[in-house]
């Protein structure tokens, strides 16, 4: 399969080149180059800086405040920053939470909520999942007892990204038992400090902070914070994962990531020949980018049909099992680049704080880190086993 850009198409990259060589903080784009955890004046400063230009929801259609890009100028979008050492945009506000508002909120909660959306003041999570309902999430259990003008929450949330950073929650509760798991769920929006919310960190396997458990103890929501119908909150998460596109493919990372094997292929290790020169290891290098090859332009083929007014189905799937594959395994070869310098834990080099030296080359000090914390792909926005029931089932007709 051969695809071309347009002349337009290729005059978008290159606005898109030129306003990120322009604007993008240095000390950001290093951080995300030397594979350091970010904080949230990282993500927010530059989200901001596109929120100013117009391009923060970039997957917006220009009547609602986006930029009115085609199905393929965001995924050069989101190539072009991927390539450029950009922080990805942290997908809660304008990816998930900001379309349901728009499709199903109500005027005032249009106007409360998206202008700080768009502009990047407001940082929200996400409130799915729980400790018995992760892939399973009809099975949610946080309750939402109806006081007359508001609901009264109570229940526990886990592994909520970057809720410690949260302004606002969107969140899926039980206002009522059904006969069906998915009826009786409702969608509201919890301000994050409101009495009764707790907050617990959860430190990762690489030692960083990212993930939360929330607990809820008679948490007031006022029924203006809830978003469309009682009981149809299940509804309204579908619609929501139907904004997430292909993005689970992970090919922007995959590319970055092999850039970076590439270059550390090339280079000696402390006095030993190039990585490159090794048969064995150049082979592993070439399986995987003809992989990487392969899945991107599936992808392409896919925002092809796309833009013809197809929709990805459930082979999406697909993508995201192979992305998540391609990703750790180059992580991995990653990690075998390092040797033996993997092994110190330099928390500072990780967190990108103080002038520790790393012990060899740079590249190794945050190898193992990332490595370890990429596991997590194989789990989250679906797991893989939950992923291959999907195309079993729905593209291979399997029982």
């Amino acid at each position: 399969m051969q695809i071309s850009l347009s002349v337009a198409d290729q005059e978008f990259c290159s606005e898109v080149r030129a306003f990120i060589a322009a604007n993008l903080p240095a000390d950001i784009a290093q951080k995300v180059d030397q594979d350091q955890i970010l904080v949230k004046d990282d993500y927010v400063r530059w989200q901001q800086i596109l929120g100013r230009k117009g391009w923060l929801a970039y997957t917006w259609p220009a009547e609602l405040g986006g930029p009115g890009w085609s199905v393929v100028q965001q995924y050069l979008f989101d190539a072009i920053c991927a390539e450029m050492n950009c922080p990805p945009i942290v997908p809660f506000g304008t990816r998930m939470v900001g379309p349901v508002i728009q499709a199903f909120g109500t005027p005032e909660q249009k106007e409360r909520f998206i202008g700080p959306i768009l502009r990047s003041t407001q940082w929200w999570c996400q409130g799915y999942s729980e400790p018995m309902a992760g892939s399973d999430l009809a099975a949610l259990k946080t309750r939402a007892d109806d006081q007359g003008d508001h609901y009264l929450v109570n229940g526990q949330k886990i592994w909520t990204s970057w809720a410690h950073y949260a302004d606002w929650m969107f969140c899926l509760v039980r206002t009522s038992r059904e006969e069906r798991p998915q009826q009786g769920i409702t969608f509201l929006l919890i301000d994050m400090k409101s009495p009764g919310i707790e907050v617990r960190p959860i430190t990762s396997l690489d030692g960083t902070h990212s993930l939360n458990a929330i607990f809820f103890n008679d948490v007031r929501v006022a029924k203006e914070n809830r978003v469309g119908d009682e009981g149809r909150g299940w509804s309204y998460a579908k619609f929501l994962l139907s904004h997430e596109r292909l993005d689970n493919a992970s090919v922007g990372f995959a590319k970055r990531l092999l850039r970076k094997l590439k270059k550390v292929a090339r280079s000696p290790l402390q006095g030993t020949a190039p990585l490159i020169e090794d048969p064995a290891f150049r082979m592993k290098l070439v399986d995987v980018e003809v992989r990487l090859l392969a899945l991107d332009l599936r992808v392409l083929q896919m925002l092809e049909e796309m833009a013809a007014g197809g929709k990805p189905g459930p082979a999406v799937s697909g993508l995201k099992v192979r992305g998540t594959e391609l990703c750790q395994r180059l992580l991995e070869l990653l990690m075998e680049a390092s040797g033996y310098y993997a092994l110190p834990y330099q928390k500072p080099l990780i967190l990108g704080i103080g002038g520790e030296e790393p012990v060899g080359p740079d590249f190794a000090a945050t190898a193992a880190a990332r490595y370890l914390n990429r596991r997590a792909m194989s789990i989250f926005g679906g797991t893989t086993e939950v992923q291959k029931n999907i195309m079993a089932k729905a593209v291979l007709g399997l029982g």
